[in-house]
């Protein structure tokens, strides 16, 4: 019997609206998260504490919402990933209403750690495993366009931010980003749908007989966690993760030690924003072409390379082109590790292994940003903290040349098929 090889559908394929709701799920979840660095002053200011102490607020919201992939994730692969996005919307916005309301800092980590890090807990993982299902010969493009939508929140969320605290104080902005993350990303999770078959779908939009089911496919959450390949990413994702975010927290306080005026230092948590939209567009293209696992390995000698720039950066100028350089490979980074996991695992539990591999990425962001901070308020100095983090991402591009480059030829055949 002949398989049908011309598209079942005719219009735009659905599974591009499945793109916008996790576009807009990381847009809006990330954008607010990533807001934090504008805040860390007026909190310092508000409280009296530590640069340290404020950064922790970061880090425990960071390992909330990576390290609860892994009960999302399962969830999602059994009941869908629409609940599970919009719940997270709506616990985004709580928590930073909570914080608005905050009368000290332990009260922050309560409200904006719970209510941030569990929010984006619930809504990332099941969102970008909702995609990777609907997709195949484009899925490195799929997946860069779904979590472009950190680039673009990276890129207009902080100056937003900054205008809120100079408009209504930090309480006020707080409660004005908790209603917009409520409203907008909430809504606009209600596109986000699970499974392709559903509407006599194959991946891509062909015919399901000419893929067989999106979900039926692939490995066990047992067997996917005990391979070779898993525990290679593991690995890497969690060495990596210990400086992948500290210059999301720290650079804009780093400008400000350098003589750089405020408003233009917020700016350059824009220029990351404007390099990770570009690397998630293009770099997510691109490794589908060049390979996925062979990508991979670009984004960590990338982001490290990025690092070394900062390290002997002290002017704007200089700053600036760190940003951009760091935000194209860290886009492509978030872009194929999905990716990557559905090329060696399939897609029957895509969400779960998601979620499980994205814990690594929880320890690393727990430690590595209050570490940073701790580390200045010692010595005074952030030179240490970013070798550090160069250095970090060098041992998991060691990794991927060792281990999963090995596996690249089968990675790529999985991709074409």
């Amino acid at each position: 019997m002949s398989v049908q090889s011309t598209p079942a559908h005719r219009g735009i394929f659905h599974g591009w609206f499945v793109v916008a709701g996790a576009f807009a799920v990381t847009l809006v979840g990330f954008g607010c998260a990533y807001t934090f660095s504008a805040f860390l002053k007026p909190l310092q200011l508000e409280f009296g504490a530590s640069r340290g102490s404020v950064s922790l607020v970061f880090s425990l919201a960071g390992f909330l919402y990576f390290g609860l992939g892994i009960v999302s994730g399962p969830l999602a692969d059994r009941f869908g990933s629409r609940v599970l996005a919009v719940t997270g919307m709506l616990l985004i916005g709580f928590g930073l209403v909570a914080a608005g309301f905050a009368r000290n800092l332990v009260e922050v980590y309560l409200a904006y750690g719970l209510g941030v890090g569990v929010g984006v807990g619930c809504a990332y993982v099941p969102a970008i495993g909702a995609v990777q299902r609907w997709f195949v010969r484009r899925r490195g493009f799929a997946s860069g366009l779904a979590v472009s939508g950190i680039g673009v929140g990276t890129l207009a969320m902080p100056p937003l931010a900054t205008l809120l605290i100079e408009m209504l104080g930090w309480r006020g902005a707080y409660i004005a980003l908790g209603l917009l993350a409520a409203a907008i990303g909430g809504g606009l999770a209600l596109l986000i749908e699970n499974d392709p078959n559903r509407r006599g779908l194959g991946p891509d939009g062909d015919p399901p007989l000419a893929t067989g089911s999106s979900r039926a496919d692939g490995a066990s959450v047992a067997e996917a966690v005990r391979s070779r390949n898993f525990i290679a990413l593991y690995v890497a994702c969690l060495i990596c993760s210990f400086g992948v975010f500290v210059p999301f927290v720290h650079l804009v306080p780093y400008a400000g030690d350098h003589g750089v005026a405020p408003a233009a230092a917020v700016l350059l948590l824009g220029v990351i924003g404007i390099g990770s939209t570009a690397g998630r567009f293009l770099l997510g293209g691109l490794a589908d072409r060049m390979g996925r696992t062979s990508a991979l390995l670009l984004m960590f000698a990338g982001m490290a390379a990025a690092l070394a720039i900062w390290a002997v950066s002290a002017h704007a100028w200089q700053l600036a082109v760190f940003a951009f350089v760091y935000g194209v490979f860290y886009g492509g980074w978030v872009a194929v590790l999905p990716a990557v996991v559905m090329d060696f695992f399939g897609g029957r539990n895509v969400s779960g292994i998601i979620g499980i591999l994205y814990t690594s990425v929880a320890f690393g962001t727990l430690i590595g940003p209050s570490a940073a901070g701790f580390v200045y308020d010692v010595n005074h100095s952030y030179t240490l903290p970013i070798l550090i983090s160069a250095a970090t991402n060098i041992v998991a591009a060691l990794i991927v040349v060792t281990t999963l480059a090995r596996t690249e030829t089968r990675s790529v055949t999985s991709a074409t098929c």
